[in-house]
């Protein structure tokens, strides 16, 4: 959508933009093949992505490599932004805010006493789980434990049968809504009756398809921003989004921020190359999208680090309120 209103926008002259889409298949080694083939094709000016941290890892220093502008509108592990690349951006909050505010809801708002941890291993979910259980600690919550599964894995009932007899107040997951909705499914049928609570990689009505509604019902969720349809800027985007594309993703009010950011550094490139681009994005000093005001810092992330709660509620993802 931001690719096809700014060419019939006109604002960019005779520049027409095209949309290049790889699916890098959520694999690292698949995102740094996608990495190399976009670098090589020197029409290409920047990058939108990539989704998951552990792809965005690899692939960031590819982009740093051949001087290309990055920006992701969803990667959230911290570290991505210290590796001292000047090619990097990001429009999302960092697990080492969303974490601790989850914690603290957790504590403040759940009254959770114990809880048990489970991470998918990655750059992301083992990040994301790390930060809530450090502060998770310092709340004076007991931690009962805290283990990984492998994504793709299939039988977590090892692990459930395991977990059930500690009798947790909450099952904290970091990691991704495939495997998020396959421990629930499996607690639920143990007679696990502990609520879960994940990051953003469950905060999507896609888990509440693959979990079933009364399996999910109840489930909590922190994610980088709060209800876009509640906000008054985003109203249009929402409609014509809707209209074109169905229900409303979580991200995708980021996805189209990112781009428009990309897309106003190469309008305001003097020249329309890599080099000029990424020049352009150093000097934009700020950015007012749908998803609020984006101000980089001096390493790439986002200064507006909102966190939103929630939760399933008859079925549908609902906002419960911003995490403090």
């Amino acid at each position: 959508m931001a690719v096809e209103e700014a060419n019939a926008s006109g604002r960019l002259g005779a520049v027409k933009l095209e949309l290049l889409k790889i699916d890098d298949q959520h694999n690292p080694a698949q995102a740094v093949n996608a990495a190399k083939k976009l670098v090589s094709d020197p029409a290409v000016l920047g990058v939108i992505g990539h989704f998951n941290s552990s792809c965005t890892q690899p692939a960031s220093a590819i982009y740093h490599a051949a001087g290309m502008t990055q920006i992701t509108a969803a990667s959230t592990n911290p570290a991505l932004s210290q590796q001292g690349f000047k090619t990097f951006f990001r429009v999302a909050a960092t697990d080492a805010v969303q974490g601790p505010k989850g914690a603290r809801f957790a504590a403040g708002q759940l009254s959770v006493k114990k809880l048990f941890i489970i991470d998918d291993k990655t750059t992301y979910g083992k990040g994301l789980a790390d930060a809530f259980e450090k502060e998770a600690r310092a709340l004076g919550i007991e931690i009962l434990g805290h283990e990984g599964i492998t994504q793709g894995d299939k039988d977590f009932n090892p692990l459930l049968t395991k977990i059930k007899p500690l009798a947790p107040d909450l099952i904290y997951f970091g990691g991704i809504y495939p495997e998020g909705a396959l421990l629930l499914r499996q607690a639920r049928a143990l007679g696990i009756t502990a609520p879960f609570m994940g990051g953003d990689g469950i905060a999507t009505h896609t888990l509440v398809e693959l979990a079933g509604a009364k399996t999910a019902e109840g489930t909590y969720a922190t994610m980088v921003g709060g209800d876009m349809k509640k906000v008054p800027a985003a109203a249009a985007f929402v409609t014509a989004y809707e209209t074109r594309f169905g229900k409303l993703g979580q991200w995708s009010a980021y996805g189209y921020d990112a781009a428009n950011i990309l897309i106003r550094a190469i309008e305001t490139s003097a020249v329309k190359d890599r080099p000029a681009v990424l020049a352009a994005m150093r000097t934009i000093p700020s950015f007012t999208g749908i998803t609020g005001e984006v101000v980089f810092d001096a390493v790439g992330d986002n200064q507006n680090q909102f966190i939103g709660i929630f939760q399933v509620k008859t079925g549908e993802l609902t906002y419960v309120g911003p995490a403090e």
